[in-house]
C-alpha cells in the first residue's frame, strides 16, 4: 500500500464527507493505493456514524472510536499502530489541512529520502491572539529540539515513511513535538513544505491558550528525557554535588569568619544566629537529595528491561555470504 492517511478528530461530523472524497479524489488521480484511517477521540455528535457510512460507500475507509476523549496525541499513536501504507499522511479533520498537499509530500518522503516532511503554514488564517504565540513556542520548539529548519511544529499536516511511526511513541501531548521525537529516535532526515493553510468552515477549534504552557512543559520533559533519560545521575549527580559543594565551602567560611573575629578581638556572633550558616545547610541538604535522586534513577534504569535496546538501521552478518 503507497499510503496511509490519519485523520484523529473530535466533533467534526460536519466536514468528514468533505474531507473523505477529497482525499480519494486526489489518490485516484494520481493512482495511489491507499487507506484513511479516521479516528474518532470519543466525539460527542455523529461522527462515528458518518464514519461507518463513508466506510460503507468508500472500502479504503477505517475507523477507530475511543469510548472517551483522550486527546490528540492518543489518537495519532493509534492510528500509527494501524498504519499499513509505505508513507503515513497525518491531517487534521477540520478542512484547514488539504489534501492536495499529499502527491508531494509522498514525493519527498520516496524520492527525496526524508524520513519526516512537516507542513509550514506561512499563511496563516488566525487571529494574532493564536499567531503571536505559536510563532514564540516554534522558536522556542526550534531551540531546545536543534531542529532548525523547521518553523511550525504543530502543524497537523506531515509526512513519515512508514519506519518512523513504528518505532516512535506518542503520548500526552507529544504530538507537538513528533519531529523531536523521530530526531530522538535517530531518525534525521526531516524537511519542511510550505503548505496551504485554509480558513475553518465548520465548528469551532478544541484547542485553547493553555496548550501554549502545556506545550513548553512538555518540551521541558521531553529535553530533560532525551538527554539524560538513560543516564539522569549525569544531571542529578553534577547538580546536587555542585550545591553541596558549595553549602559546605559557605559553612566552613562562616566558620572561620567567626574563629577570626575571636582570635582579633572583634566582636561576633554564634554560628547559630548567623543566617548564612542555615543557607549553607539548606544548600548541603537539597545537594545530598539531587545526589541520592540520581542514584534512584540510575537503579530505575538500570533494572528497566528496556536499558540494552538501541536502534539498528542495517547489519551485516557473517552468514550473509555462506
Amino acid at each position: 500500500m503507497d499510503i496511509s492517511v490519519i485523520v484523529p478528530l473530535y466533533n467534526e461530523a460536519e466536514s468528514l464527507p468533505e474531507l473523505e472524497a477529497w482525499i480519494k479524489r486526489v489518490m485516484e488521480a494520481n493512482n495511489f493505493s491507499y487507506e484513511i484511517l479516521f479516528i474518532n477521540d470519543g466525539s460527542t455528535d455523529e461522527s462515528w456514524d458518518v464514519i461507518k457510512s463513508l466506510r460503507e460507500k468508500n472500502p479504503n475507509v477505517r475507523g477507530v472510536c475511543f469510548r472517551r476523549n483522550y486527546g490528540k496525541s492518543p489518537a495519532l499513536n493509534t492510528g500509527f499502530v494501524r498504519a499499513q501504507g509505505d508513507v503515513v499522511i497525518t491531517m487534521d479533520a477540520d478542512l484547514q489541512d488539504s489534501p492536495d498537499e499529499i502527491p508531494e509530500l509522498y514525493r519527498m518522503i520516496t524520492e527525496e529520502g526524508y524520513d519526516l516532511v512537516s507542513g509550514w503554514k506561512q499563511k496563516r488564517y488566525d487571529p494574532l491572539s493564536k499567531t503571536i504565540p505559536t510563532k514564540l513556542f516554534n522558536a522556542t520548539a526550534r531551540k531546545v529540539s536543534g531542529i532548525k529548519n523547521l518553523h511550525d511544529f504543530n502543524c497537523g499536516l506531515k509526512a513519515y515513511r512508514k519506519k518512523v511511526v513504528k518505532h516512535i511513541e506518542v503520548y500526552g501531548d507529544m504530538h507537538r513535538y513528533i519531529p523531536y521525537l523521530a530526531k530522538n529516535a535517530g531518525f534525521n532526515r526531516i524537511g519542511e513544505k510550505v503548505v496551504q493553510h485554509q480558513a475553518r468552515k465548520y465548528g469551532s477549534t478544541k484547542f485553547g491558550l493553555d496548550r501554549f504552557v502545556n506545550g513548553y512543559l512538555d518540551l521541558a520533559t521531553l529535553w530533560f528525557t532525551g538527554k539524560f533519560g538513560a543516564k539522569p545521575m549525569h544531571f542529578f549527580g553534577l547538580l546536587g554535588s555542585l550545591m553541596f559543594i558549595i553549602g559546605f565551602i559557605a559553612v566552613v567560611v562562616v566558620g572561620a569568619m567567626k574563629l577570626y573575629n575571636m582570635y582579633s578581638g572583634l566582636s561576633y556572633i554564634l554560628i547559630t544566629d548567623s543566617p548564612y550558616f542555615y543557607l549553607s545547610l539548606v544548600m548541603m541538604l537539597l545537594g545530598t537529595q539531587l545526589f541520592l535522586t540520581g542514584f534512584v534513577g540510575e537503579l530505575i534504569v538500570r533494572n528497566s528491561h528496556r536499558r540494552n535496546e538501541y536502534e539498528i538501521e542495517e547489519e551485516l552478518d557473517a552468514n550473509d555470504n555462506e
